[in-house]
């Protein structure tokens, strides 16, 4: 009979570079017996490349299928059942290291998870690097200075909520950018924004971009792009 559960770590592996996991998450990861993670549509996970170099051989790989849909329900169904795989785990006194991309309590999916096993099983958060602070890092420009607000906004926000958060910014931060990238462009030019605007592309990977969304034709960007606005007194 077990009389331990274990502990589930969600453990945060940064926006892309390797060596921005912090000390405990590559501490934890080295150990792990058992490591989960996200698999979009049961192929790609940007969370085990990041972390590979750290996963022991001997550790059992806990592979949650994320169907990519726009749909709400496919995505409920996998968190359930990769809640309920994680928790036979937890149930036999094993220790379960799940690997979030940049932060786990940053728009990250591993809340997901925490919110169905956190009542009944002991829950660890190791906080990552988050793509807006690497995205800020790579431009080389402060996402604030003194008293201004930075703002966090969703590009799937409708567009009336969008436009209302960005007039009054200081400084913002457009993530989930993607397909929306058309609404945003549409909103920065009529507030008059499109030049104060960088498209960052995959922050710290090898293949990332950093440019002017000026400089941008396309009407989509990759999934993990982020545009930094500042709208402040202050020069680029």
């Amino acid at each position: 009979m077990v009389s331990k559960l274990g502990i589930l770590h969600g453990v945060g592996v940064g926006p892309g570079d390797p060596e921005l996991l912090t000390v405990k998450a590559a501490r934890l990861i080295s150990n792990a017996g058992v490591v989960a993670y996200l698999a979009a549509n049961g192929k790609d996970s940007t969370a085990r490349d990041i972390a590979k170099g750290y996963i022991p051989a001997t550790a059992q790989h806990l592979v949650i299928d994320m169907p990519m849909r726009v749909e709400r329900e496919p995505g409920e169904k996998a968190y359930d059942a990769g809640a309920a795989a994680i928790a036979e785990h937890l149930k036999q006194g094993r220790d379960v290291v799940m690997l979030c991309e940049g932060d786990p309590f940053f728009y990250g999916s591993f809340m997901y998870l925490f919110a169905r096993l956190a009542h009944d099983y002991p829950c660890a958060i190791v906080p990552g690097v988050t793509s807006m602070t690497a995205s800020a890092a790579s431009l080389r420009r402060p996402l604030s200075a003194r008293n201004e607000v930075v703002k966090v906004l969703p590009a799937t926000l409708p567009e009336d909520r969008l436009r209302e958060e960005l007039m009054t910014a200081e400084s913002a931060v457009l993530i989930k950018v993607g397909r929306h990238l058309a609404k945003v462009r549409n909103i920065l030019g009529l507030l008059d924004l499109s030049s104060r605007a960088r498209v960052i592309i995959n922050a710290t990977h090898e293949d990332e971009v950093v440019t002017p969304l000026l400089d941008i034709t396309e009407d989509t960007l990759p999934y993990f792009s982020s545009i930094l606005v500042y709208a402040g007194t202050e020069a680029w």
